[in-house]
């Protein structure tokens, strides 16, 4: 900047402190934003026109132009008010995609199982909800064999994921 419009922009704050101040209240905005605007706005004019011939005449009425224009944006804007509060207990969409990664992970694991166990395993994560009869029946094996049969494939499962959980885990 100029030394002249240095001396310009001393002269001008307080003038713009006090017409920001009066000005705030009935426009709803606060006075340093107003400020900030009004230095924006003879920062632009000062780009393409040139300091202005009455640089207290131009403070006042541009304070009140932007005190208008933010009285008028509060006056369409409008806080959203409800009577019950947001609903925190649904999962966001970090949650959703985690657990689709987990469930993929964890499918795509089931998968890799040795014998019977990927169809074992597939229908206990069936959302179908079988029966352990419909289960046995679906796989042609006896019911009675299926608890010691989904207990062999967890226990594959389990030590599949761990060495897998493991190995992901960055080392320190």
């Amino acid at each position: 900047m100029s030394h002249m419009t240095d001396d310009m922009v001393t002269a001008l704050r307080p003038l713009l402190v006090a017409e920001a101040t009066a000005e705030a209240d009935a426009s709803g905005a606060e006075p340093a934003d107003l400020e900030q605007a009004v230095w924006l706005r003879l920062l632009e004019r000062l780009d393409t026109d040139g300091p202005p011939a009455d640089p207290a005449a131009w403070v006042r009425g541009a304070v009140r132009s932007e005190a208008r224009r933010a009285g008028h944006t509060a006056s369409i804007e409008r806080p959203y008010a409800s009577e019950e509060p947001a609903d925190d207990s649904r999962p966001g969409p970090e949650q959703l995609a985690l657990r689709a990664a987990r469930r993929r992970a964890l499918h795509s694991a089931v998968r890799r199982l040795p014998g019977r166990c990927p169809r074992l395993m597939a229908a206990l994560l069936s959302p179908k909800d079988l029966t352990y009869r419909e289960i046995a029946g679906e796989l042609g094996i006896s019911q009675g064999s299926l608890g010691p049969e989904r207990s062999r494939c967890l226990g594959c499962l389990r030590r599949m994921l761990t060495v897998e959980v493991a190995a992901s885990e960055p080392r320190g």
